[in-house]
């Protein structure tokens, strides 16, 4: 007897993905609850960082490539005093704050941020999934091998401050594909002289999607018509509407 494989659902679901969840985790399970045969998401959020998946079930996955190029737009916090190796909280400490680091100050803390708006070069992390030699390079990373990785052009187009304690600061950042917030956040750091790292990162949007009409995935596994979520093909922004779908057609 063959296997349950899921409706044929075509559609976009922005999906406000939790804590502690990876994306593709994330991706499964918002596919079970809407019953989606085919589903694919645009761009991975590392565990724990929340916010903006969005998942495309069916026709809608063609629309994947073009998402991954699309500009995201963050909310980052950068705690201060403290490097890891993989730039974030997941990290280990690998360096810290002299003892006579007190606090960052709002104006020394602007005055930084204004060197990385624009087009800059970022070197990407170790612990990341470019691969070298077929291999990601993470892997080498795990075993204590560190790469030289040529920089990469990235734009950051918008970086505002939006608070500021002294030991933690709440940046919003617009960036072009390929940024790494957690080297963003390193890189800040080590500008200001104190060190940092990524402590939290929520996707708040990608591209023309905005996580305003996202749905929560427990929202989403209590809803009676689960797949009612979905943003139907014809209703796509014009530029990501697959040529074959009209704007009359009602796909779900």
């Amino acid at each position: 007897m063959a296997s349950r494989r899921g409706q044929l659902l075509d559609g976009v679901l922005l999906l406000d993905k939790p804590e502690g969840l990876s994306s593709n985790h994330a991706l499964q399970r918002a596919k079970r609850t809407v019953d989606a045969r085919k589903a694919g998401h645009t761009g991975t959020l590392d565990p724990f960082a929340t916010g903006l998946l969005v998942c495309c079930f069916g026709r809608a996955t063609k629309i994947s490539a073009a998402m991954l190029e699309a500009d995201k737009v963050y909310e980052a916090t950068i705690t201060f005093g403290e490097e890891t190796d993989s730039g974030d909280l997941t990290g280990h400490i690998v360096a810290q704050a002299g003892d006579d680091f007190v606090a960052v100050q709002p104006d020394a803390l602007e005055t930084v941020l204004a060197g990385f708006r624009g087009q800059i070069e970022q070197v990407p992390p170790m612990v990341s999934a470019l691969k070298r030699d077929g291999k990601p390079l993470y892997e080498y990373a795990r075993q204590g091998i560190v790469l030289d990785r040529p920089p990469r052009q990235i734009t950051i187009h918008t970086l505002d401050l939006l608070a500021c304690d002294g030991r933690t600061a709440q940046l919003l950042v617009h960036c072009s594909k390929g940024t790494y917030v957690r080297t963003l956040a390193q890189d800040i750091g080590r500008q200001l002289g104190c060190l940092g790292h990524l402590s939290a990162l929520r996707r708040t949007a990608v591209g023309p999607f905005s996580i305003d009409r996202a749905v929560a995935l427990d929202a989403l596994q209590a809803m009676d018509s689960p797949a009612s979520a979905l943003i139907p093909l014809h209703a796509l922004p014009a530029g990501l509407r697959p040529t074959s779908v009209s704007t009359e057609e009602n796909i779900l």
